[in-house]
């Protein structure tokens, strides 16, 4: 079983779990944002909804895209992915402060995705990613391989320190890959800055619900 943090650990979380597979969703189409894989996502929503599920959440940040297809589909809250609290954060921050998104790949992390359409407020977001890390590789493969947890901190904490190291103003972190989840309490205590991610997102939505 994957370690406690992970969306597919049930004791990562204080309510019930249930979770369905989306059928022909490979981590590597997923990330690429394969357009034809919305109604999968749908479908596996409805799925949810008729086992008993009170709010819908996934496993992969990169499923923004499918937000639409999925709350168009169900009539419960829907959380396709931590890029959601992009507008939220920077409201929660001061005007001079920035907010660092941590992605699992930056070349698929476009700004179509971060739901910021003011220029000035789109400058507040500053992105980084583990491309070409063990992690990287393990997950793009058609059967993911298990990465140590020590090595996602390591990959991560880089990529958070490449990015301070550039940009001093940051003032909170957001957490884009559902692995991280795993590392975001070394990463709070590494940085000492307020750290998001998809299980921050889904507390909350649950809470809204139970």
């Amino acid at each position: 079983m994957s370690p406690v943090g992970s969306m597919r650990n049930p004791a990562t979380f204080d309510f019930s779990t249930i979770s369905e597979t989306v059928v022909g969703a490979y981590g590597d189409d997923v990330v690429r944002g394969d357009p034809r894989l919305g109604p999968a996502y749908a479908a596996a929503a409805r799925r949810l909804v008729d086992r008993g599920a009170v709010a819908i959440g996934s496993n992969c940040g990169f499923t923004i895209r499918y937000q639409a297809a999925v709350a168009g589909s169900v009539k419960v809250p829907v959380v396709m992915s931590s890029l959601l609290l992009v507008p939220t954060l920077l409201r929660q921050l001061p005007t001079a402060a920035k907010l660092a998104v941590i992605t699992f790949d930056t070349t698929h992390c476009g700004e179509d995705l971060l739901g910021v359409d003011d220029p000035a407020e789109r400058a507040r977001v500053v992105i980084g990613g583990v491309e070409g890390s063990q992690l990287w590789h393990n997950e793009m493969r058609r059967t993911p391989l298990p990465t140590a947890v020590a090595d996602i901190e390591k990959e991560v904490a880089a990529s958070v320190a490449r990015l301070r190291a550039v940009h001093s103003d940051i003032g909170a972190i957001l957490l884009e890959c559902t692995v991280f989840p795993l590392v975001t309490p070394a990463i709070r205590r590494i940085t000492g800055l307020p750290v998001y991610d998809i299980t921050t997102l889904c507390r909350m939505t649950f809470a809204s619900v139970a």
